[in-house]
């Protein structure tokens, strides 16, 4: 299984997706141009992993701004842990926020309303 790893920019989120090291990560700011061609490859190499592993993961989404666009397709990798947790798989979402911002909270508070994964919301410090 290969390795993802993306550096982020002013306009696309920072991603990791390594399952040797087990860092499942989605960081920074989130609005490409195309969301969609952004997004894809990472819920098809999601497939791909839910078909060949059934090990323990934790998800970290550590995002600071995200566009409306994106929220869908935040949703989507969302709605592809619950699906594999619902396969057997043990996941775990971890949603960071910046302590100040109640908009990233509270929309880490509505995809946990959503999707029935266990979730933990955690603030840090900037």
């Amino acid at each position: 299984m290969e390795t993802i790893k993306i550096q982020g920019t002013d306009d696309t989120p920072g991603v990791i997706l390594d399952p040797i090291d087990k860092l499942f990560q989605i960081s920074g700011r989130s609005l490409p141009e195309d969301v969609t061609a952004f997004y894809d490859p990472l819920l098809e190499w999601l497939d791909d992993y839910a078909e060949e592993n059934k090990d323990k993961i934790e998800f970290e989404f550590k995002l600071t701004y995200f566009n409306t666009a994106s929220s869908k397709l935040l949703l989507d990798v969302l709605l592809k842990l619950e699906e594999m947790h619902e396969d057997g798989t043990e996941i775990l979402i971890k949603w960071f926020f910046p302590d100040d911002d109640e908009d990233m909270e509270e929309a880490g508070e509505e995809y946990a309303d959503i999707v029935e994964v266990p979730f933990e919301q955690i603030s840090y410090t900037l």
